[in-house]
């Protein structure tokens, strides 16, 4: 089953420049570019960040944005790329009421290139939500927020809410799937990551109270790996933010200074 995404983040929403980007000096962004800031929702005025056709970012003011042309004015090239050199994808358990949102904003900071909420047998449901036909919207703009304070190149995709059994399946596209559970013989993230370099990795996260045994069942069965952050029991959000730290400084940029 192909996830359905309730936002426009992704490869679509990144901001291509095809010409060398000079220092106050105003550039002419390809169709497809002008489209990456619809994405974002841009203004004239505003601040985005560019990729530029050498790889390095840039930080730009839009000057001028029409649906097949926009104009560009840098004015600060940013040390080193942006986007993290690996994607990950957080299959979140859904939790109660408004932590969703907390969750969203720091993975989002941290680098993740998904994030896919779904139903587990012990997380939340929709049932328990208040006004649950504005969440992906709520979600969405969780998400577009905080990619534009820590100036990321590309918008995060959104997943809609999913069964459990589709995540498991959906995981299959990582190099490396991992999933957060209590247990003595679970693997720590340094050990996952000493000779395992990946570039895809997939990341679940449980609900309070963790996966149930049969959950986790399913998931070795698919080869997916049980890991533990340490000796204290984390809230779930708290454990999402953690896990996502530690494998970017880990395989991915938290660790390039």
């Amino acid at each position: 089953m192909k996830l359905v995404f309730v936002n426009e983040g992704g490869p679509a929403s990144l901001i291509r420049s095809t010409d060398t980007l000079n220092f106050e000096q105003t550039a002419e962004l390809p169709p497809s570019a002008s489209a990456a800031l619809l994405c974002w929702q841009s203004r004239p005025g505003e601040i985005v960040t560019v990729s530029g056709p050498d790889g390095s970012c840039w930080r730009c003011r839009v000057e001028s944005l029409r649906d097949d042309a926009a104009t560009i004015v840098p004015f600060e090239s940013l040390p080193r790329p942006v986007e993290s050199p690996i994607a990950i994808t957080v299959y979140h358990a859904l939790p109660e009421k408004e932590r969703f949102e907390l969750v969203l904003q720091k993975l989002t900071e941290l680098g993740v290139t998904r994030v896919v909420p779904m139903l587990t047998e012990r997380s939340a449901t929709l049932d328990e939500w208040d006004a649950a036909q504005e969440i992906p919207h709520r979600w969405s703009q969780a998400v577009l927020k905080a990619a534009k304070q820590c100036r990321r190149a590309m918008i995060p995709e959104l997943a809609e809410l999913i069964a459990w059994n589709t995540a498991l399946a959906d995981t299959a596209q990582s190099d490396t799937r991992l999933m957060l559970c209590e247990g003595e013989t679970n693997w720590s993230l340094q050990e996952v990551f000493e000779r395992n370099r990946p570039i895809k990795v997939a990341l679940m996260i449980g609900p309070e109270g963790g996966f149930s045994p049969e959950e986790v069942a399913q998931a070795e069965q698919q080869g997916i790996l049980p890991i533990v952050l340490g000796p204290r029991i984390l809230r779930a959000e708290t454990a999402a933010i953690a896990a996502v730290t530690g494998i970017q400084y880990a395989v991915g940029d938290l660790a390039t200074g």
